[in-house]
């Protein structure tokens, strides 16, 4: 490898370098664990290490058979013996270049296979983290792990471990054959070796200051194209933003990143081009003093030659070598900050001895269930959420108390204030958190005894905003039901009352409904995520306002569909809008975490407490001794519906 190259390798890895020091090293838990990633590719990296070094003897072999050569040619050797030096140096380069594709089919195969177990295990690992973890968690920060960190801790085998092993080889016995050679060329070469290294140093760390101002700016741009570029934020700019001043925000980071693009590369230049010169000042003396002590009698001519090619083998393993500190600094934090991730352990884990909720029609009762939301520090990392400390707030009781049962086939419905605790509870049925005292069962079964696959059978969920993948119809519908056919998907869509919107799609099941589902209307997205429900086929629904956020004519349609999921199922019903939840069994009154009403639509309207209020609210019926249903509607005028009569329910 020529010295230019390893400058480059140098001058890149410390302009990228992540930080960090070697007190890892002295980590011993650490590098176990380290280990216990490498050890399972131990075979092959026994045969990468033997090849490296094999591959750095074959490095020092050529400089001294050209010697060889032109001492032959000085003192008048024949030509056979010109002819196989010559063709033994061939040899010599066919070896070096079989070792190098082995070197590198070796270390590919290592780091890849790295990359695998790394990135599966925090894959896995993240997949079992709760949902608390995500509220708080920053995506991009989450993916750099399975990206730049996983690829970070791969360079520490696939190329430091045998750029180390390697260079000192080389570095070994090149400088002994040297010394061996001429005891005074070798010293004033090792003389010079601060010429190459400590420019090195100075413009390294100047252009990796540079590099992460322009990591940072870059992230910034991609945050805003990310917010800007979505659906939403798309039609946020278009109706309240500034698309101008959006552009001249952009621009002024994109002009900075461009200026510091130039400095990075004039300061590359100058490295390069001083490395240059150097090199060239390094031959000069080289056959200066060489040619000196050749002319005396002290050296032969191919000596002369030998040491000049030596020399780029010694100062590449050297300038490598002096770089390795940083390069094994930066695996080990990259390795530190993948298991930062593998060592946050998830606060909801299937328990050893769990068991499945008995099969037929399922009951669910909250046992005196309270709840408080944990705190970040024990959830969460602050380098994932860009904070340099975490909060440390949380565990305040949010829900204090909460009893119910809800019969097989029976709907129970919950009402209340905004942040009252309604959809706090959908999510410890489905146990997206574990309650903090008290109990949650299925047919008699806790669900923090009960296994994950049996609870994900048994509960199903439709919340408000109806989230979908940026795949097609058919996979987000299949998401249930992965073995689903196309027969079971079109039935399951057409009980959704999704089937001819689908069937009017020129790709029909293949659509793709874009990111988030925004190719899609309102509605259609409910409806869709209905019949994904549909297909599990749980036997207790969760609706956590449903149809809160669509027009009538939308609400009308999600509602038909509702109908088949709620249909012979055990139902917990969330909804806002009270005159979607009349029909319930019991109707819940939740406000600040507690229970405070309980009974049928006409029993809570009679007692004319929290419900009767909310009801009144909402539709506007007159105050007095009496609450009223709502209007029927006789017309409608800018969305403001006049009533031509009202039905009076008596109290009591």
């Amino acid at each position: 490898m020529s010295l230019e190259t390893v400058a480059r390798q140098s001058l890149y890895r410390q302009t990228h370098a992540r930080g960090g020091d070697l007190h890892s090293l002295a980590d011993r838990r650490l590098m176990a664990r380290i280990w216990r990633f490498a050890a399972r590719h131990h075979r092959m990296l026994g045969w990468f290490l033997l090849v490296s070094v094999l591959g750095a003897v074959l490095t020092v072999a050529t400089p001294l058979l050209a010697g060889r050569v032109v001492d032959e040619i000085t003192r008048g050797g024949t030509v056979a013996t010109v002819v196989v030096l010559a063709l033994v140096i061939a040899g010599v380069a066919l070896a070096e270049t079989a070792m190098s594709l082995l070197t590198r089919w070796l270390s590919s195969n290592i780091g890849e296979g790295l990359i695998l177990d790394l990135r599966t295990a925090v894959f896995d690992h993240v997949q079992r983290m709760p949902v608390a973890f995500f509220t708080r968690t920053r995506t991009g920060a989450l993916v750099s792990r399975l990206g730049n960190d996983v690829m970070g801790a791969q360079r520490a085998f696939s190329d430091t471990l045998s750029g180390v092993v390697s260079n000192i080889v080389t570095l070994t016995l090149t400088l002994a054959v040297m010394i061996s050679i001429s005891w005074q060329v070798t010293l004033v070469s090792l003389a010079l070796m601060p010429l190459f290294l400590l420019p090195a140093r100075r413009i390294g760390a100047a252009m990796a200051k540079l590099s992460r101002e322009s990591a940072g700016h870059n992230a910034t741009m991609n945050t805003q194209m990310t917010e800007r570029f979505s659906a939403p934020g798309a039609t946020l700019i278009k109706l309240f933003g500034d698309a101008d001043a959006e552009s001249r925000e952009f621009g002024v980071r994109a002009g900075r990143v461009r200026d510091i693009g130039v400095r990075t590369a004039m300061l590359q230049s100058t490295f390069m081009n001083s490395l240059t010169l150097m090199s060239a000042l390094a031959l000069a003396l080289v056959y200066g003093l060489g040619g000196a002590l050749a002319l005396g009698g002290h050296l032969q001519a191919g000596a002369i030659v030998s040491l000049a090619l030596l020399l780029t083998r010694l100062y590449a393993p050297l300038t490598a070598l002096a770089n390795a500190r940083v390069e094994v600094a930066t695996a080990l934090v990259s390795f530190e900050r993948v298991f930062e991730v593998l060592d946050l352990v998830p606060l909801i884990q299937e328990r050893p001895d769990a068991v499945a909720v008995p099969d037929g029609p399922v009951t669910v009762e909250f046992d005196d269930v309270r709840f408080g939301y944990p705190a970040a520090d024990t959830v969460s990392l602050a380098s994932l959420e860009d904070v340099s400390e975490l909060d440390d707030r949380g565990g305040d009781e949010v829900l204090h108390g909460i009893s119910f049962t809800a019969r097989p086939g029976q709907m129970i419905a919950l009402v209340g204030s905004s942040g009252a605790g309604k959809s706090t509870t959908a999510s410890l049925l489905a146990r997206l958190y574990d309650v903090s005292s008290g109990a949650i069962r299925l047919n008699g079964v806790d669900v923090r005894d009960a296994t994950f696959a049996s609870l994900k059978d048994t509960v199903g969920m439709v919340t408000q905003d109806g989230h979908l993948f940026h795949e097609s119809i058919r996979a987000n519908v299949a998401l249930a039901a992965p073995d689903a056919t196309d027969a079971e998907i079109w039935e399951a869509s057409r009980r959704a009352r999704l089937d001819t919107v689908v069937a009017d799609m020129p790709d029909g099941l293949d659509t793709i409904v874009g990111e988030r589902g925004y190719r899609l209307s309102g509605g259609q997205r409910q409806r869709l995520t209905i019949a994904r429900l549909l297909l599990a086929a749980p036997r207790v629904v969760v609706l956590d306002e449903a149809t809160a956020s669509l027009d009538s004519e939308s609400e009308a349609k999600v509602q038909q569909a509702l109908a088949e999921a709620l249909a012979g199922r055990t139902s917990l019903v969330i909804a806002h809008r009270l005159s979607t939840i009349r029909a319930a069994d019991v109707i819940l009154v939740v406000e600040d975490g507690r229970i405070v009403e309980r009974g049928t639509h006409p029993e809570l309207l009679a007692r004319g407490g929290r419900y009767a209020e909310l009801y009144r609210t909402q539709f506007g019926a007159a105050s007095g001794a009496h609450a009223h249903l709502p209007c029927r509607r006789s017309h409608s005028l800018d969305g403001l519906t006049t009533c031509s009569q009202w039905e009076d329910v008596v109290s009591g």
